[in-house]
């Protein structure tokens, strides 16, 4: 087996920076058939998610995958994107952050684990994109990436 990936490190390191600051870590995922996400909500390929403590429920930020659960429009939903499908994390108030190549899928070697099914806690509501009819501003906010190779 080769060198495993920085990326799933950096994603862990950003949503903790963000996290220590007071900042909402958002991730922006490329959507396609390994992505398990609300669909209503993917706008060109891709999603953008509030990945952060308050809007998650058994957020896992995992080597291979990223999972949790959380609320899109008052329904909760289960969430599983692998890690080579995210294109950026940064901070949704400053756009702080890092962006990353996205890589196509290649299956984990030992089976995946599937997520159950829980009640997101009171007051967990995700937000889904910026811009995306929440009414909360007509024009989502670019963030600023750094592409790491």
């Amino acid at each position: 087996m080769g060198e495993t990936s920085t990326k799933p490190y950096l994603i862990r390191a950003l949503h903790e920076w963000c996290t220590d600051n007071g900042y909402t870590p958002y991730i922006t995922v490329q959507v396609d058939e390994h992505t398990m996400v609300p669909v209503a909500h993917v706008r060109d390929g891709q999603i953008t998610l509030n990945v952060g403590t308050l809007a998650t429920n058994r957020l896992v930020l995992g080597n291979e995958f990223i999972e949790f659960q959380a609320r899109f429009s008052g329904v909760t939903e289960n969430v599983y994107v692998p890690v080579g499908a995210v294109s950026a994390i940064y901070a949704r108030e400053t756009g702080a952050g890092m962006g990353f190549e996205v890589q196509p899928y290649e299956p984990p070697e030992a089976g995946a684990q599937g997520a159950t099914v829980t009640a997101a806690p009171e007051g967990s509501d995700a937000d889904a994109a910026p811009g995306d009819g929440g009414g909360d501003d007509d024009e989502p906010k670019r963030p600023r990436l750094t592409i790491v190779k």
